[in-house]
């Protein structure tokens, strides 16, 4: 179940990643000007904030498979008018159609690892899923850059269009459908009376109560945490850092291959992170043991950047790659550890809405603050948020371990 759901995801991203690598460089031959690339670029992740909640309500009302395969057709389809149009609107109507189509496919997606994976076995599923986005969108970005030097912006578009829509092939034919799974788990939570906790109350009840949930509205809030340093504060700035030295120390490398290095190597300590950390997870008492230690590594890290120099960049990088990776898997877990089967879509997609309003929102702050500040104080409020998602953490795992010695006190 995980290899045509992964290998799906994987390639859904073959053409958004390409024209991320691309777009900007090749805006002639897309029919638009340097100016229009910015917008471009982040309308997908603006709409998503409007669809990842409606996505997440369609998978608790509906078959699951379907969904997915149709996002995944239509993430091809947005791949297709990049390849067979030019101009500004066009390309921005494709674009539209892929925040839709990737609100379908990582919602879906998550929704239905939630399904399938047992509480004991759920962090070491998330991450093992993690590892086909991680791994999609490094591809994508080294394929569709070199596909393009090699046979031009269309064509590999095209040759992007056509992977989605294989990845949709595989899914059609070995894709099982996880409602029964999900409606089996819940029947056995109810009926079984040493199940406890939200999980029991969410699998019985059809709203969503973010409120009195405390251990989801921690899950929104690390999701959204992370995403907006790590996606949005240091994907769009790490370039200015490494410019810095590069200009300081007179090394002869381009920004732009230096950048390349670091942002994949950074990818690629995600893709490691994100299953162990799960794993872990699993084998541990709790998550939140696993979340804390990942949130003192994110703080140390972005010091380490704050720092400045090669040796502090390269590990500030490397460090905050471990923690983001390992805090995007636990998020998901325990969204899933939270909410039952009936309310996991809608959950998936709240925790995905502020993960992209995060990403979506980091760079015009940064930038914003960049005249102000400078890029080192804002790498160390970056670290400082990590520390405040931290005493949270800790304050919300005080507030338990109390509440079950009372309980625990109380039936003594």
């Amino acid at each position: 179940m995980l290899f045509p759901l992964g290998l799906g995801t994987a390639l859904s991203l073959m053409g958004d990643a390409t024209l991320y690598t691309v777009l900007p460089t090749h805006t002639a031959d897309a029919g638009i000007t340097l100016a229009g690339v910015g917008i471009l670029l982040g309308i997908n992740r603006a709409v998503r904030l409007f669809t990842n909640g409606p996505a997440g309500i369609a998978y608790d009302r509906f078959p699951r498979r379907w969904l997915f395969l149709s996002a995944l057709f239509l993430g091809a389809l947005s791949t297709a008018v990049y390849a067979a149009t030019q101009g500004f609107w066009p390309l921005l109507a494709g674009r539209l159609l892929w925040g839709i189509a990737w609100s379908g496919i990582w919602v879906g997606g998550a929704t239905m690892i939630m399904d399938v994976a047992a509480t004991q076995e759920r962090g070491r599923w998330t991450g093992l899923y993690q590892i086909w986005f991680f791994g999609g969108g490094a591809i994508g970005a080294l394929g569709g850059g070199v596909l393009t030097d090699l046979l031009g912006y269309a064509p590999a578009m095209w040759i992007g269009s056509a992977l989605t829509a294989v990845g949709g092939l595989v899914a059609l034919f070995l894709l099982p459908e996880t409602s029964g799974v999900r409606e089996l788990a819940a029947a056995n939570r109810v009926n079984n009376p040493h199940t406890s906790g939200p999980e029991l109350v969410s699998a019985k009840a059809s709203r969503l109560e973010l409120k009195s949930n405390g251990e989801l509205k921690l899950a929104v809030t690390l999701q959204g945490v992370n995403r907006f340093v790590v996606s949005g504060v240091i994907s769009g700035t790490i370039g200015l850092m490494i410019q810095d030295w590069l200009q300081s120390t007179g090394v002869a490398l381009g920004v732009a291959t230096v950048t390349g290095i670091v942002m994949a190597g950074r990818t690629l300590l995600g893709m490691v992170a994100a299953p162990l950390a799960g794993t872990l997870s699993d084998r541990k008492s709790s998550r939140w043991t696993v979340v804390t230690w990942s949130l003192v590594i994110g703080a140390t890290g972005m010091g380490l950047l704050a720092w400045g120099g090669p040796v502090s960049l390269l590990a500030g990088v490397g460090t905050v790659a471990i923690s983001s990776g390992s805090l995007q898997s636990l998020a998901t877990a325990l969204t899933g550890d939270s909410t039952g089967p009936s309310q996991r879509g809608r959950a998936i997609g709240l925790l995905y809405t502020a993960g992209d309003f995060g990403s979506a929102i980091g760079p015009s702050m940064a930038y914003a603050l960049l005249p102000l500040i400078g890029l080192r104080t804002i790498y160390l409020l970056c670290g400082v948020l990590f520390l405040i998602s931290l005493s949270l953490v800790l304050g919300f795992f005080v507030r338990q371990r109390a509440h079950m010695s009372a309980t625990q006190a109380s039936r003594g």
